[in-house]
């Protein structure tokens, strides 16, 4: 794998990345894929998958331990619990670890865990970091992520909800949550919730707060796991939750009152770069397929094989095309993000957090194509892929958002824009004069004929 890193960023892997790399790789081809489908076969049928978790993540756990691929996102320079990678380093591991369903939460790098320990590594007291980032980091326990609600639009966040109520020396929750991934997980020990707690702050974006929430807290309610595309992905689970009179110290609040978008934009930035990240794992693994079939002698419509059909060389060809441009995309921002922090690089983050998505789903539905039946159905990987894919593009703020905001930025540059091409309209006709010559339009002397 190291011998493939793009030429834009050779010179910024070092060599213990490169040999990571290559460690990650082996690690994913030989053991985690195999695991997949054992994986799936541990969870079982029916409501018994909520109460347990696939052994075989245990094994991969600690094999990863072994291989000392443990805890790679988080960024060198930014966190002192870092493993001293940086964000290029980490998105080149990570596009690996996107090619397994297993492989991510195998080397504690999956969501929404790392976000959270992001939150809590960045923003946590001692005292936090003590009781729920050091669990996490070690894999011991999971987390859920708590932001999205059912009776709002929250791709505003500014609609949540959710009231957080100060009761002496507690918050008060009521409210109700979904979309709270990994919720499902007998293992997940802690809630990261965003809540309405200053309603009165005349500025929209300092009414809410984060808060951290115990599981077990005494008044929430699971109501259900919901599907995404018929798949619930248990045990990890996708929940809807509701909080009635749950009390918690104040002493869980993240960083202060009122400091909730500060928190929330700092956790979803590095969120969004990992989820391109492993898209492209997802879009190389689909073009992999693709071309297993295309070359299987068994496939021959109209008596030829798929890969002497014209259009299917076309589509292996943009597949590959689509994929190598994305992955820049995807490094442009990771290197604006070592280099100059996620805030400075949120337009090239919400880049690539538009851009990637779309350009895995694409190959992907390449591959079900070629497959035909057998693509839609349980005997490969790309109908999941496609439906885990596909919730991307609402994941993390839906696309249209990221869309509008860069389209604005963008557009922040028309007046300068029209002023520059005015300027050098101007400047033609000053230098057509001064030379002494007149454009002449194409057709201006034709004389109608009678």
């Amino acid at each position: 794998m190291s011998a493939n890193i793009p030429d834009i960023v050779k010179h910024r892997v070092s060599e213990q990345g490169k040999k990571t790399l290559d460690s990650i790789f082996k690690f994913v081809e030989w053991q985690c894929i195999p695991a997949d489908p054992v994986l799936e076969a541990q969870i079982g049928e029916g409501d018994s998958r909520w109460d347990h978790y696939p052994p075989i993540i245990d094994e991969l756990k600690k094999e990863a331990k072994r291989l000392h691929l443990w805890n790679l996102f988080l960024p060198k320079g930014h966190y002192k619990e870092s493993p001293g990678y940086t964000n290029v380093e980490y998105g080149l591991m990570a596009e690996l670890l996107g090619k397994s369903r297993a492989a991510s939460e195998a080397t504690n790098c999956a969501a929404p865990d790392t976000g959270n320990m992001e939150v809590l590594a960045k923003y946590g007291t001692e005292a936090q970091k003590a009781k729920w980032l050091k669990p996490l980091m070690d894999g011991e326990i999971r987390s859920a992520f708590l932001m999205t609600e059912p009776d709002v639009a929250s791709s505003d966040a500014t609609n949540i909800e959710l009231t957080m109520r100060k009761v002496g020396n507690d918050y008060v929750l009521n409210g109700s949550k979904w979309w709270s991934s990994g919720a499902g997980d007998p293992r997940c020990k802690i809630y990261i919730v965003m809540g309405k707690s200053s309603p009165n702050n005349p500025d929209p974006y300092k009414q809410q707060s984060v808060i951290l929430v115990p599981a077990n807290t005494a008044g929430i309610t699971i109501h259900r796991m919901l599907k995404v595309y018929g798949y619930d992905d248990a045990p990890h689970g996708h929940g809807h939750i509701s909080f009635k009179n749950v009390r918690v110290p104040a002493s869980n609040l993240v960083l202060g009152e009122g400091r909730g978008f500060e928190v929330i934009q700092g956790r979803l930035g590095p969120g969004r770069i990992h989820h391109a990240m492993r898209c492209i794992g997802a879009a190389e693994r689909a073009l992999e397929w693709m071309l297993m079939r295309i070359n299987d002698p068994k496939k021959t419509p109209f008596g030829k094989q798929l890969r002497e059909h014209g259009v299917i060389l076309e589509w292996i060809a943009k597949s590959r095309m689509e994929i190598d441009a994305a992955r820049l995309i995807v490094l442009n921002a990771a290197i604006k993000m070592d280099d100059l922090g996620p805030k400075a690089a949120m337009k090239e983050i919400a880049q690539a957090k538009v851009l990637v998505p779309q350009t895995a789903l694409t190959v992907i539905d390449r591959a079900i194509q070629v497959f035909g039946g057998a693509g839609v159905s349980q005997d490969t990987p790309l109908a999941n892929m496609w439906a885990q894919v596909r919730t991307l593009r609402i994941a993390d703020g839906p696309d249209e958002v990221h869309l509008q905001q860069m389209g604005r930025n963008e557009n922040r540059k028309g007046q300068e824009t029209t002023a520059k091409i005015n300027w050098q309209k101007e400047e033609t006709e000053r230098l057509l004069k001064k030379h002494g010559v007149k454009r002449i339009q194409p057709g201006s002397n034709i004389k109608p004929k009678m």
